[in-house]
């Protein structure tokens, strides 16, 4: 088969028609992986993309730019309440092309849980462990080696270490890394191996057409089976649909929007009413973090983001049926200056007294493994406007707290003068709090910034469309050629950083979507 074509919002003619074997809506981990499985077998595959194609070369390490270009909403969505940032990609290779780059197999706790709690089948250890070797090789997957720990990675690890924190060094999916700290905004160097350099041109190179700014909008059904989809043409310039419309002919469809996006197509699509979960089981990983100020400079804002992290508290402990701690990743934090400078609490001469020792700021942070039964949901509007509701349950404000303290703890550790928790109002400490003091925080919405990085769920996996989306087959239930393959088919987080996880999943749906060809 002869190489695929990238095209973009300036090749689209009116009404036109394509057609594909398989129409894959999503470029990130997911869509991506899926794009180059359905053309190692062959298969013509169109992949849609809603964003920009932004190659390496277009990149320029500017915080600003670089929103604009790899961020959805320029970073600025939060949930309905305004009390998390929303993050994800909107742009060719989604939101691997702003990722850390923390490569994670999937810890095999949570795939146990996922096939006795909630049925899922073909996706034990045994079902996926020949795709981890394949992945770290394709994607150059080794743990970060001594020269990628910053002055924080550094403080970091001695801290954990001294306090009996189990923790180690972060697989990390990088090749040729130049250190410049500028993971978030996209690898300027193709240095990071986001799906942008990695199997998006391989699926090209075996045959996938790929289409940038480009959003798909409706399915086109004929009774249970799918017959391809109409898109709609969004102007580059800015970011907003224009009239020309591009419709897609094919023998199946794959949702790969992402934990936000794909459930939030679904739902556009009218799908609420035969499956009620669809939207709901919304896992984030909220993200407390602490700052904190040292007397050695710390420049947090290069090298590389996470190079160690401590995996000891990853499971929440219960004792007699009450939270005791943990549930929870910890890792030093990196925020380039402008991020930091928003994240700073206070005002005026208080956040002035931060900033001038900006070099002297570091910090740490916490992906918090969402608790099933306090998950968040997701709806769309009479007018298709999407809402993610995200409210703090008991037990989510007790993992905060617990989180934030030790956060707190191994700052102190690592020789912080100061700590203070993100935040508009100052809390500052000389010296480490009463957990109590901490325990009394109400965790109120928008009063603590935090990001939500992972998204999972909203397309639950699941054995009977009452409480699931798809099967264990990725086959949406009702219909069989349109399949999810992306992070919101997880039951819930996957307690480490998912695109791993989000990778194997999708290769092996590809598996499933081969069936119905």
């Amino acid at each position: 088969m002869k190489s695929g074509i990238y095209r973009d919002y300036r090749s689209y003619q009116p009404k036109e028609t394509i057609i594909a074997d398989v129409v894959v809506i999503g470029s990130g981990c997911g869509g991506s992986t899926m794009a180059y499985e359905l053309s190692k077998k062959g298969l013509k595959v169109a992949l849609i993309e809603q964003g920009g194609n932004y190659h390496t070369g277009t990149f320029d390490n500017n915080e600003l730019n670089m929103g604009g270009k790899v961020s959805a909403e320029r970073n600025f969505h939060t949930t309905a309440d305004g009390g998390i940032n929303l993050v994800y990609g909107n742009n060719l290779g989604g939101a691997s092309v702003h990722y850390w780059a923390d490569s994670y197999r999937t810890p095999e706790d949570r795939l146990l849980l996922w096939n006795r709690k909630y049925g899922i089948e073909h996706h034990l250890p045994e079902d996926l462990k020949s795709f981890w070797p394949e992945l770290e090789n394709d994607l150059h997957v080794t743990p970060a080696g001594e020269e990628y720990f910053n002055p924080m990675n550094r403080l970091f690890r001695g801290a954990s270490q001294r306090l009996g924190w189990e923790g180690h060094a972060v697989p990390q999916a990088r090749k040729n890394c130049q250190k410049s700290g500028h993971c978030m905004q996209g690898c300027l160097f193709g240095a990071k191996q986001s799906q942008l350099v990695t199997h998006i041109p391989r699926a090209v190179q075996l045959g996938t057409d790929v289409y940038t700014d480009l959003r798909a909008e409706k399915l086109l059904f004929v009774g249970q089976k799918v017959t391809g989809l109409e898109a709609v043409v969004i102007d580059r310039r800015t970011l907003r649909p224009t009239a020309t419309k591009v419709s897609f002919q094919a023998k199946a469809v794959c949702v790969s929007a992402g934990g936000f996006g794909s459930s939030t197509f679904l739902l556009r699509n009218g799908l609420k009413k035969r499956l009620p979960a669809l939207g709901q089981f919304l896992a984030i990983n909220p993200s407390p973090m602490v700052h904190a100020l040292y007397e050695e400079p710390i420049v947090q804002w290069r090298n590389i983001p996470a190079a160690y992290g401590v995996e000891g508290f990853r499971l929440a402990r219960y004792q007699n049926g009450n939270y005791r701690e943990g549930g929870y990743m910890l890792m030093p934090n990196q925020l380039q200056p402008a991020t930091l400078a928003a994240l700073i609490p206070s005002f005026g001469k208080e956040h002035f007294f931060y900033m001038k020792q900006m070099e002297h700021l570091g910090g740490t942070i916490g992906w918090i493994d969402d608790v099933d039964g306090e998950l968040g949901s997701i709806e769309v509007d009479l007018f298709g406007k999407r809402k993610i509701h995200y409210p703090f349950g008991k037990i989510t404000k007790q993992i905060f707290s617990d989180l934030t303290y030790k956060q707190m703890k191994l700052n102190f550790e690592a020789g912080a003068k100061e700590v203070f928790l993100a935040g508009m109002k100052l809390r500052k400490y000389s010296k480490m709090p009463k957990k109590e003091e901490i325990d009394a925080l109400a965790w109120r919405p928008a009063e603590f910034p935090m990001a939500a990085p992972h998204p999972a769920g909203g397309c639950r996996m699941g054995k009977s469309p009452e409480n699931s989306v798809v099967n264990s087959r990725h086959q949406v239930h009702g219909f069989q050629n349109l399949f999810v393959a992306d992070s919101s088919v997880f039951p819930t987080g996957v307690s480490v950083d998912p695109s791993f996880t989000i990778m194997a999943f999708s290769k092996k749906a590809s598996e499933f979507v081969m069936d119905v060809m």
